[in-house]
């Protein structure tokens, strides 16, 4: 499996890292999809080279084309509208929320799967991204839809894995004096 070479290249202090990916793909609320879905939004939303490439290789396995295409797709989306929505409310000025936001999301009407696994991934990129208003956006989509409290949460553990995976490997290739790989 591509992530036990992420695994493999986390330094001794970073233990509890490795755990935590590790028992990702063991258990958990997401299905198979919305899993690996996730965890390539994620591991793109890092910006780590080593991990998106172990990842990306292991996800193609586990997703189709459309998947993961659509887990890309909202890589891409939230990684604009984190940006604008977390810049709008950082202004605490209400009157920006009535200025159009003139971004392209066409995307966001026919993903390529269901709603509920791309509002999945949109979700836990901007937990990655840092977005308040994107996250409670996506939160109470997926409620309205149903979903669990605990797949919610579950979606956030593997971005929140994976932001502590690619801080670590971007710390390690610094220190070892090459940019990351």
């Amino acid at each position: 499996m591509a992530l036990d070479a992420v695994r493999a290249a986390l330094p001794p202090h970073a233990k509890d890292l490795s755990l935590a990916l590790g028992s990702l793909t063991r258990h958990g609320e997401l299905t198979e999809q919305q899993l690996w879905g996730t965890l390539l939004a994620c591991a793109e939303a890092t910006r780590c080279a080593p991990l998106l490439r172990e990842t990306e290789a292991e996800a193609r396995k586990h997703l189709t084309e459309d998947a993961h295409r659509a887990a890309r797709t909202a890589a891409a989306l939230m990684a604009m509208t984190n940006v604008f929505y977390r810049a709008r409310h950082l202004l605490d000025d209400p009157e920006y929320d009535a200025l159009p936001a003139g971004l392209r999301m066409n995307a966001l009407r026919d993903p390529g799967v269901d709603r509920v696994d791309f509002e999945l991934w949109s979700l836990a990129v901007s937990a990655v991204g840092g977005c308040g208003r994107c996250l409670t956006s996506h939160e109470r989509a997926l409620r309205q839809a149903g979903v669990r409290r605990e797949t919610v949460q579950d979606a956030i553990r593997v971005a929140s894995v994976l932001s502590g995976v690619a801080a670590t490997l971007d710390a390690e290739a610094a220190l070892a004096g090459s940019a990351p790989a």
